[in-house]
């Protein structure tokens, strides 16, 4: 029998290796400030609360994505499908221009949403918090939509897909 690992205090490689190991989803987050749009790839994505629907997301600090979403007060995010992992790439390359050459659609608030994404939520931002190395924002969905299909999933470094074991949905509301 083979003795478990022993707990050590991470370092920050050993820390994406351990926190790698969990399955998320991908998402792309928006925003736009003085006419300029900007957008990353996340995974840190979570919805905190139903009544209000409020969404959480963590940007690492000095992304011009962060800098511009703490101007301009508001973000959509575009939850990516399973065939959207060329998206998901453009998106999570410094640089280049990542608006040029996609398909999107616009939110209420005017920003883009990626066309075609499993879900789009478009926010206001209620609070902002600087932790670690992360500015981590809470944005109230002012609108949303969403439609079925296969999610793009990211763990270990690697986009995958999702599959379920068939069971009877789990009801949301306890």
């Amino acid at each position: 029998m083979s003795l478990a690992p022993a707990f050590t205090i991470p370092d920050a490689m050993g820390m994406r290796r351990a926190m790698g190991r969990f399955l998320t989803g991908v998402a792309v987050v928006t925003t736009q400030h003085e006419d300029e749009q900007y957008g990353m790839t996340i995974s840190s994505l979570t919805s905190i609360s139903l009544e209000p629907p409020i969404l959480m997301i963590s940007l690492n600090f000095g992304t011009r994505t962060g800098e511009a979403l703490l101007e301009s007060g508001k973000f959509a995010v575009s939850i990516l499908g399973a065939k959207q992992e060329s998206v998901a790439r453009r998106f999570a390359v410094r640089g280049g221009d990542r608006f040029g050459d996609g398909d999107f659609d616009i939110t209420d608030n005017g920003l883009p949403v990626i066309k075609g994404a499993l879900a789009q939520a478009d926010c206001s931002v209620v609070q902002q918090y600087d932790v670690g190395d992360h500015q981590v924002f809470f944005g109230q969905v002012t609108t949303c939509r969403d439609r079925d299909g296969e999610v793009l999933a990211f763990k270990a470094g690697r986009f995958g897909s999702f599959s379920d074991f068939g069971h009877a949905e789990i009801p949301w509301m306890f």
